[in-house]
This record gives structure tokens, sequence and C-alpha cells, in this order.
């Protein structure tokens, strides 16, 4: 059995985390950070309004790595990112990096919010 190598295109996925870091397309980035096909941006956690609204354009969902482990969201930023239009996903960090990944190779028009572990 053959396994085709996952092709990104011209998008940077997420190549790896840790304590306080992640690494996006070979460049390390401190604390939390929204991602997307093309651009890390820092993010201020649930009470950041700001920034989920300046890509609403480019995603039709948002992944959000909860830390960790999953927890839920704050309803009132639920609330606001979906008034954007933008279905939003929480789940672990880690599964969100891997979600995020595995959707950007396939196209689709996904950023991940992401709380360090």
């Amino acid at each position: 059995m053959q396994i085709p190598a996952i092709s990104y295109s011209d998008a940077r996925p997420i190549d790896g985390y840790g304590p306080g870091f992640f690494r996006v397309g070979g460049e390390a980035h401190d604390g939390s950070i929204i991602v997307t096909a093309s651009s890390v941006l820092p993010w201020g956690g649930f009470d950041d309004s700001g920034t989920p609204a300046t890509i609403k354009d480019e995603i039709d969902v948002l992944l959000v790595g909860t830390g960790e482990y999953l927890t839920p969201l704050p309803a009132a930023f639920r609330d606001r990112v979906e008034a954007l239009g933008i279905g939003v996903e929480p789940m672990a960090t880690q599964s969100a990096c891997r979600t995020f990944n595995l959707l950007l190779a396939e196209g689709r028009r996904v950023a991940a919010a992401l709380l360090p572990i």
C-alpha cells in the first residue's frame, strides 16, 4: 500500500507545539495564536473579539484549541464568532493542530485559534 505525501500548496501547516509555543511552517511562535492557511496572528484568548473578525472572509470554520484538555467555550466567545458567520469547533489543542493540518491539506477554508499546552 502506498501512502501519498501530504501537499499543502502554499499553505503553512502546524508542524510542532510544546509548552507555551507553536511551530508553523518552520517558524516558532510563543503564546496563543490564530493560524490560517496564509498567516499566524497573536490571539488574546476568549476575550479577544477583534482577531477572529479580521479573518472572517478567509475561513468557514474556526477550530479552537482549548489547551491540554477540551473545555467548554465561553458562550460570549462562541456567540461573537458565530455572529460573523463562522462555524466554531472546540477541541484539545493537540487535536486542533492535527485537524487543522488535515483540513488544510484538503484545501478547506479553516483557521485554528490555539491556547498553548
